[in-house]
């Protein structure tokens, strides 16, 4: 399956809370770098870690669209960047959820490799109720 093709497999499954499907799509000794990440991993190794990490997703945020999404093919036909936009709602608060994303996907052999995927965290905190929590981490690295 082609870079982009897979990417859509991606979003279906992630529409279906299909946290498992969505993770058998990366390939065993994958990597997922999450570089803007706070309060977060920003590295994970392997399939299972990243299962483990996607596990209780559709507890914390009901995706229920991308209304926005945008495939940008490279001079790579294994990788892809990617824009798109997540819409859904917060499940601990029942607040509306919206985020952008840019994403880099490699494949190897039918399946993800290595994504680097840029999010804003401080959005992020925000959709899950933990805006609080991320300020005061962030200044007491400060006064640190």
């Amino acid at each position: 399956m082609e870079a982009a093709e897979l990417f859509q497999r991606a979003l279906d499954l992630l529409l279906a809370k299909d946290m498992d499907g969505f993770a058998d799509l990366f390939a065993p000794d994958c990597t997922v770098e999450f570089p803007f990440a706070e309060n977060t991993p920003a590295r994970l190794t392997g399939r299972e870690e990243l299962r483990a990490y996607l596990a209780d997703y559709p507890n914390r945020m009901d995706i229920t669209g991308f209304p926005s999404v945008a495939v940008h093919r490279t001079t790579d036909p294994a990788t892809i960047v990617v824009e798109f936009t997540a819409r859904g709602r917060t499940v601990a608060t029942g607040a509306d959820y919206e985020m952008r994303y840019a994403s880099v996907f490699v494949v190897r052999d039918g399946a993800f490799a290595e994504l680097r995927d840029y999010w804003s965290p401080v959005r992020a905190a925000r959709a899950s109720g933990a805006l609080r929590e991320l300020a005061d981490e962030l200044v007491g690295e400060v006064r640190a």
